[in-house]
């Protein structure tokens, strides 16, 4: 796969890959690999968090997640992009344990659909704010968005 005209490599929209001979992580909310365009140009959206527009945080995890992704919805929104050019997303979980990944792949599935991006679970024991519980951040694909 390393041509430069390999199909994956010239595609005009980012490529899901999950390869047949690994475990299958969409039901864990994520894919393997996310290629994206030569010409696509990115988008590095900082960590967000679940406070709501007040600043508010709730002490429940769920509702922290949930709002980070509503908190994440409308900065992809501001750049003028939609969930599907997200490619990657990388989510900070403090005092990660199996409990959560329900939570998480539920929110994931919820704003994604079946257009997974590639995502990495960093347990960490706190963020920058406490009490936060979660935060995500996301490399969005911005060519496909507003040309496409």
């Amino acid at each position: 796969m390393t041509s430069l005209t390999h199909p994956v490599l010239t595609g005009a929209t980012p490529v899901l890959i999950n390869p047949a001979h690994l475990p299958d992580p969409t039901p864990n909310g994520y894919s393997t690999a996310v290629v994206t365009p030569a010409s696509g140009r990115l988008a590095f959206v900082s960590g967000q968090g679940g406070q709501d527009r007040t600043g508010a945080l709730s002490s429940d995890f769920a509702q922290q997640v949930r709002q980070a992704y509503e908190n994440l919805a409308a900065v992809i929104d501001a750049l003028g992009a939609r969930p599907e050019h997200v490619v990657k997303l990388t989510v900070f979980v403090v005092d990660h344990d199996m409990s959560k990944l329900c939570v998480l792949t539920e929110s994931v599935v919820r704003m994604f659909g079946d257009r997974l991006p590639a995502q990495t679970l960093v347990p960490v024991p706190s963020l920058a704010i406490d009490p936060m519980l979660f935060e995500v951040e996301a490399v969005v694909l911005l060519d496909e968005a507003t040309n496409g």
